[in-house]
């Protein structure tokens, strides 16, 4: 079947950047209703705008409004997806559904790379990615076949440190997707910046990375490539205690029977309770982190 894209609704900055050929940076809008709390949710996804900004590039935070897939938001429409209540958290299957209904949708990284791609976006920045789930390997993140298909270039501090990290990085090997640890020869653990599992392909410069990137397309090899940054290390967490509260927090969703798509914002917001509010404000400088490194490879792509 012929690859087609549905009509996108595009803010007047995305549509003349991309008109301009500028470089744009998508951002995931379930950080905004999912991920965070509020009222730190709208400071983060105004201050990862304006990051972008700051770096060289046009910003285009993706999310479903009334039905409408929107390639970059109004900072009236980022204040209404961050204080709305009933969200949709959408992913590939969910694309059909959230559009017909014209309800509002937030779009995991597997959902804003697929937006990315229809709109022309080469390149996403976002937290942690999804991945495999601890404690047996039947659950997994549509992010993950998402990276082998789709070809859009996500930075991410590695995937969400609740996951299992060596399964989630054989899963990436298996289904071809490259990951390039930015300035680290490790994958990073998100909170932490070391896990112990060593990369095969690492590069020092936006510009090594943009290369990297091209040259996997030019080859015609389809789908995403991975690039992972360390938390920054003045906001990184001691890996001993995070890892206790993720401990924690997987007892306690396992406790109340807490399943699919619920797992991961109960994981996240109890490592928030537990850690006393350190897991968020760690969360944040990685976010802020990542969008400025997805800015400067946005400009050298």
């Amino acid at each position: 079947m012929a690859s087609k894209s549905p009509k996108l609704s595009f803010s007047p900055e995305v549509e003349a950047a991309l008109a301009a050929r500028r470089p744009v940076v998508a951002l995931e809008s379930t950080v905004i209703a999912h991920g965070l709390p509020r009222p730190h949710n709208l400071q983060l996804a105004r201050k990862m705008e304006a990051i972008v900004r700051q770096n060289g590039a046009v910003p285009a935070t993706i999310a479903i409004l009334k039905g409408q897939i929107k390639i970059g938001l109004t900072d009236d429409e980022l204040a209404y997806l961050a204080n709305a209540d009933g969200v949709w958290k959408v992913s590939r299957r969910d694309f059909p559904t959230i559009v017909i209904h014209k309800a509002d949708g937030a779009t995991t990284v597997a959902g804003t790379m697929i937006a990315a791609a229809w709109a022309g976006i080469k390149v996403f920045a976002t937290g942690g990615i999804g991945g495999v789930h601890r404690g047996g390997h039947a659950d997994v993140s549509a992010d993950l076949p998402e990276l082998s298909r789709t070809s859009v270039a996500v930075v991410c501090a590695g995937a969400k440190a609740i996951l299992d990290l060596p399964a989630t990085l054989e899963w990436l090997e298996t289904v071809g997707v490259p990951v390039i640890g930015y300035g680290t020869n490790e994958f990073p653990a998100f909170y932490t910046r070391a896990s112990g599992l060593r990369l095969e392909a690492s590069a020092g410069s936006a510009v090594e990375v943009a290369a990297m990137i091209n040259a996997k397309w030019a080859m015609g090899l389809e789908g995403g490539v991975l690039i992972t940054v360390p938390i920054p290390e003045e906001a990184a967490l001691p890996a001993d205690s995070i890892n206790q509260a993720i401990e924690q927090a997987l007892a306690a969703a396992e406790w109340q029977g807490i399943r699919g798509k619920a797992v991961t914002p109960f994981l996240l917001a109890k490592v928030v309770e537990i850690t006393g509010g350190s897991s968020l404000r760690a969360n944040i400088a990685l976010l802020e982190n990542n969008a400025r490194v997805a800015a400067e490879i946005a400009r050298n792509l």
